[in-house]
């Protein structure tokens, strides 16, 4: 999706295109556990096991994309930034809503609509059901929105250490929360307590891009491949330390999203840094998989549901690793599909009505 406000980069779109699909990965890979697909055991397959990571790639890379926005602009109008942000997300995200409202219709309460800004905490109406459940991240996300041009402003006053500051902050948050709260792998994974210091190093990652100069391009072709292994790394140890699914009240997790950020802080610096050309298709297909990566991320959970309520896990060979391939694939493709379609029909439209919210735009 190119910005009204930044050389467009296509890099950016397929990052979004690999952080939704480490999402969709991981639901598929729960939703194949129910079907009889064996525990993947290894930590070494924690992009699958825990590809819920995807969020934190996508929380890193809105921090990391707003702050270069920042840097070519110095100055956010606050007013038009805002009008930006409601247009890319809101009209997808309240139709979620909106349906998820429609399935609770017999225990909804006038109160929670209020949830429309909050749906990552308490009983909100879009975590009754799986299909409309990933609109948790919204919140938080927006909560950002909110706030990101004053932390742009100090930021470009102050530098760096206005955001080594909040972090510090951060961390404190979460040492003194960890005493009092029972569940607090929910709390770390679906609040601010636990995601925002992840939009703070990616403000920091772009403000290092800058401060490098053009030096990791230079060396980018090792660099890429050992941020890689630092990003297969990092969900490997929280494979063997910190299960999500396991809920536990366990000290890993403390520092687990300042890990996660730092190691995908250093996989987009590496990738937008990268000159390197994919094959012309593939290169067109990832980038558009960015494209329609809200709708996708928004949207997989619905039609996984629906594909194994109809369709369970189908056996099409008898041989299990091969019939979850093919279903994998089924299922990918149905969700590419709708979500190209949402895009279309939904996104779209809005998204011509936005306009530039700095001085100096670039339309490219």
């Amino acid at each position: 999706m190119k910005s009204l406000n930044i050389v467009y980069n296509p890099r950016i779109d397929q990052l979004r295109w690999l952080a939704a699909t480490l999402v969709f990965g991981f639901h598929f890979y729960l939703q194949a556990r129910g079907q009889g697909l064996p525990v993947l055991e290894s930590p070494w397959w924690g992009l699958v096991t825990e590809g819920h990571t995807g969020v934190g790639l996508f929380f890193t890379l809105s921090g990391f994309l707003f702050m270069q926005i920042a840097l070519v602009q110095k100055e956010i109008q606050y007013g038009a930034f805002l009008r930006n942000r409601c247009l890319r997300i809101l009209p997808l995200f309240l139709t979620v809503f909106v349906v998820a409202i429609s399935i609770g219709r017999d225990r909804f309460a006038p109160q929670d609509l209020l949830y429309v800004l909050s749906t990552n905490v308490g009983l909100a109406p879009t975590s009754y059901t799986t299909i409309t459940g990933a609109a948790w991240t919204i919140s938080v996300e927006f909560t950002f929105y909110l706030v990101f041009p004053f932390l742009a402003r100090f930021t470009l006053e102050q530098g760096a250490r206005y955001l080594w500051k909040l972090l510090a902050l951060m961390v404190f948050f979460k040492l003194a929360a960890f005493t009092v709260n029972d569940k607090s792998t929910l709390m770390y994974f679906s609040t601010l307590v636990g995601r925002f210091d992840q939009f703070l190093v990616g403000m920091l990652a772009a403000l290092l891009c800058v401060q490098l100069n053009g030096k990791v391009r230079r060396h980018v072709r090792w660099l890429w491949p050992l941020s890689l292994l630092l990003v297969v790394c990092n969900a490997a140890l929280q494979s063997h330390f910190g299960k999500f699914i396991a809920e536990t009240h366990d000290p890993f997790w403390i520092g687990w999203s300042l890990m996660e950020a730092v190691a995908w802080s250093s996989f987009i610096i590496t990738t937008v840094e990268h000159d390197g050309k994919l094959p012309h298709l593939l290169e067109k297909g990832l980038t558009y998989g960015g494209k329609i990566s809200f709708s996708f991320y928004l949207l997989h959970m619905a039609m996984l549901q629906l594909l194994v309520t109809h369709f369970h896990l189908p056996a099409y060979t008898g041989i299990v690793p091969l019939d979850v391939g093919l279903s994998l694939v089924v299922a990918y493709a149905a969700t590419w599909g709708l979500s190209s379609l949402s895009y279309s029909a939904i996104e779209e439209p809005f998204l011509r009505m936005r306009r530039r919210y700095g001085p100096t735009s670039v339309v490219v």
